[in-house]
């Protein structure tokens, strides 16, 4: 069983930067495709971006694309989201995940083993 804990979100002005950090605990982490997916209210959850198993290779939703980077530490079984200039639109609560097929750092909803509880990141106008 893995265990994932989302940390970092908060209460930010739009254009302003926040990091969300993602620890697992359980499993090999160096073995899982990571993903970080939002959801706001009313809305279906959403892939947000996603990191291979060694960091080499990511993916991101094209809403996010220039402002966000993931990022993995295997050594402290972390993964990172860095959100640089955020928007209102950006609110949401951000969700941690562990794929459960495949090596894309691409992941569906539906292709998901492991969720974190979320974080909430609220961003102001």
């Amino acid at each position: 069983q893995v265990q994932l804990v989302e940390s970092g979100g908060g209460l930010v002005q739009a254009g302003g930067s926040l990091r969300l950090d993602c620890a697992a605990s359980g499993g090999t982490f160096s073995s899982y495709v990571l993903g970080w997916f939002r959801q706001a209210p009313g809305k279906e959850r959403e892939f947000v971006g996603g990191i291979s198993r060694s960091g080499d290779r990511t993916s991101y939703a094209d809403s996010v694309k220039g402002r966000f980077t993931i990022s993995r530490d295997n050594a402290k079984n972390t993964v990172y989201l860095q959100m640089n200039s955020l928007k209102p639109e950006d609110t949401a609560v951000y969700y941690c995940a562990v794929k459960m097929y495949g090596s894309s750092p691409y992941v569906y909803p539906t292709n998901v083993a492991y969720w974190g509880q979320g974080t909430q990141v609220s961003v102001s106008s």
